[in-house]
């Protein structure tokens, strides 16, 4: 094979505990994680010289992202290739549709793919585990965006449960212009003081199916602090609501807002609502995306044609 087309999730937390402050300044976490189908596009390809070679098909709609070795693609790309000692190289470019710097996960999916990805085009046929004891030595959530689906995150998240398929809902995102500091965030949470998620009800919730009960328990820790840096988080949560959500709350460390919605007619009105009125830098419909149960999931790599 001599170049393939991957693809790199999103995701969102549907709910977010943190448990305690580590010793190393890594945070002990205990969360819900759901991938959705809204994603980046990979093309690779090999090249005979060694080196990456890495750009984006479309830069100036994220003005923020840099396409070189500070990447977390170039890093995931030369930790695989140092690892593997491959020949020769690799030229990635990469089609960006997650907003960055969001609580998506977009920069952690996007090195997860890089590795699987990799893995298939030069055949070194690494395991699940094995990509992801690279993946978390460049981040956290690498090891859940390797995996996918609905899964219980704990550890530093790099601990990984699969679970039972959430029931499939369609998700609304909606990003709002500020920008929100992850290491702000982590800062200034007062643990002690904190509204901790019922993350064993939110499992029970994902278990049974109860669709009711699972938008009840979605709570995200980390949102009172993102708060103070964007107002607009609580307000665009009660204006999902009103407008027929299920459920809504912030993902990740923010700032981006996500509603769930059962009618995919009203998830798609409330993402134009929030664009038309000035709320959202950037808005979205997606789904839930669940990869096959498989132990490698090479479903998700397709080859160029």
């Amino acid at each position: 094979m001599e170049q393939l087309t991957i693809y790199a999730n999103a995701k969102i937390n549907l709910a977010l505990d943190v448990l305690n402050r580590r010793p190393d300044g890594y945070h002990t976490v205990r969360m819900i994680m759901q991938s959705l189908s809204l994603c980046d596009t990979l093309f690779m390809q090999k090249t005979k010289e060694p080196g990456i070679i890495l750009s984006a098909r479309n830069p100036e709609h994220f003005p923020d992202v840099t396409w070189d070795e500070h990447n977390l693609i170039y890093k995931a790309a030369k930790l695989f290739l140092d690892t593997c000692s491959v020949k020769g190289g690799v030229q990635i470019t990469v089609d960006k549709q997650i907003p960055s710097a969001a609580g998506l996960a977009g920069g952690s999916s996007d090195a997860a793919a890089t590795l699987k990805g990799l893995n298939q085009l030069f055949e070194t046929k690494l395991s699940l585990e094995e990509l992801q004891k690279l993946g978390v030595t460049l981040g956290a959530d690498i090891p859940y965006c390797l995996q996918l689906g609905t899964a219980l995150s704990e550890g530093i998240g790099e601990i990984l449960t699969p679970l039972k398929p959430a029931p499939a809902l369609y998700c609304t995102l909606v990003k709002p212009a500020a920008a929100v500091s992850t290491k702000y965030v982590y800062e200034n949470l007062k643990l002690e003081e904190a509204n901790h998620p019922d993350i064993d009800a939110a499992l029970l919730a994902i278990e049974t199916g109860n669709i009711s009960m699972l938008c009840a328990n979605l709570n995200n820790i980390l949102e009172p602090v993102a708060r103070t840096l964007c107002p607009e988080v609580e307000e665009i949560e009660l204006k999902l609501l009103e407008m027929g959500a299920a459920g809504a709350c912030m993902s990740g460390s923010g700032p981006t807002v996500f509603g769930l919605f059962t009618d995919g007619n009203d998830a798609i009105e409330a993402a134009e609502y929030f664009m038309d009125h000035g709320y959202a830098e950037r808005s979205f419909v997606t789904k839930f995306h669940q990869p096959p149960l498989r132990r490698m999931n090479y479903d998700d790599i397709h080859p160029a044609n």
